[in-house]
């Protein structure tokens, strides 16, 4: 139980220090959220947790294949915000053309044999 609540308590000070530093320099908030530390995090906690490296493989191989769909999300979301949606709409708007190109690009690698 401890475990569970440091494991919690780290990824959330993650993201709480990148909403900070964003504060100050949206440039210094991007170049670290770019990092993929919640990856990074998901991988080690996996690895820690079942000791098992093919599973960490083939996880970390899964997020490989799903990046180009969210970036999506990062299109959408400045675009609806520029064009005057309310924030909130915003997020759920790109949300939903993140789903949907989730959905597309899984049916697009299938064809091609790609299962993830």
């Amino acid at each position: 139980m401890l475990y569970l609540v440091i494991k919690t308590l780290v990824t959330a000070a993650l993201v709480v220090a990148i909403s900070e530093i964003a504060k100050r320099s949206s440039l210094m908030g991007g170049l670290i959220a770019s990092i993929p530390l919640t990856s990074l995090l998901a991988l080690m906690w996996l690895q820690i947790e079942t000791g098992d490296t093919e599973r960490t493989a083939v996880l970390s191989t899964s997020i490989f294949w799903l990046i180009p769909p969210s970036l999506i999300f990062l299109a959408a979301l400045p675009f609806l915000l520029r064009t005057g949606i309310p924030p909130w709409a915003g997020f759920a708007i790109a949300v939903l053309f993140t789903g949907m190109g989730y959905w597309v690009y899984l049916q697009v690698l299938g064809a091609f044999g790609i299962r993830l």
